[in-house]
């Protein structure tokens, strides 16, 4: 496959004001308790222990994937990234691991969410999040919500995320070439991948 030259949005350390954000996730819980009820959201097991090797050198393991029933008429990626504050045990993290599917209330309710791959912590502690989404405008919204609650648990420097318009995520899993960008050391760019 060709590199296609895609323009990434990059959304770092940005987000909305604090009433307009824990509204947007106060609502999101809510319509992720109806998607639940109505048996719209699932956890396939299929991509579980699958190992991504980053183009920053870390690598790290999915843990879970969730999935809506929704299909994306304007696909986007987005890639966020974030460090727990002061958990470094290796049971610190995997309690988090265990309590982090409440934290699907979180995001599987926004607009345009699609589907997300949950990885383990890296080599220097970082947990990232690999998602579908339908509209880069929407993942942004999300992303601008999301840092009040990630500034809960992890170290506000650490929160980064960035949005690929025109490229699913299993694409860009793919092919690292799928997006051509100046920096080829970007922590968000998948280069290898191992099956489980």
């Amino acid at each position: 496959m060709c590199a296609t030259a895609v323009p990434t949005t990059v959304v770092t350390r940005s987000h909305v004001g604090a009433w307009d954000g824990l509204t947007a996730l106060a609502w999101c819980a809510v319509r992720t308790g109806d998607l639940v009820a109505r048996r719209r959201i699932h956890q396939p097991r299929a991509a579980s222990g699958r190992r991504v090797g980053w183009a920053d050198g870390t690598t790290s393991r999915v843990y879970r994937e969730t999935v809506a029933d929704h299909v994306a008429k304007e696909p986007c990626t987005l890639v966020v990234r974030f460090r727990l504050r002061r958990v470094r045990s290796p049971v610190l993290h995997t309690l988090f691991r265990l309590e982090s599917e409440l934290n699907t209330v979180l995001f599987a309710g926004f607009e345009g969410f699609v589907s997300k791959l949950w990885f383990a912590d890296d080599e220097h502690g970082v947990y990232r999040g690999l998602y579908d989404w339908d509209g880069p405008d929407a993942a942004e919204a999300y992303v601008r919500a999301l840092w009040w609650a990630l500034m809960v648990v992890g170290e506000r420097s650490s929160i980064e995320a960035v949005v690929v318009p025109g490229v699913r995520r299993d694409q860009l899993l793919a092919d690292a070439r799928a997006v051509d960008v100046a920096d080829p050391t970007a922590w968000w760019r998948p280069v290898a991948i191992s099956r489980p």
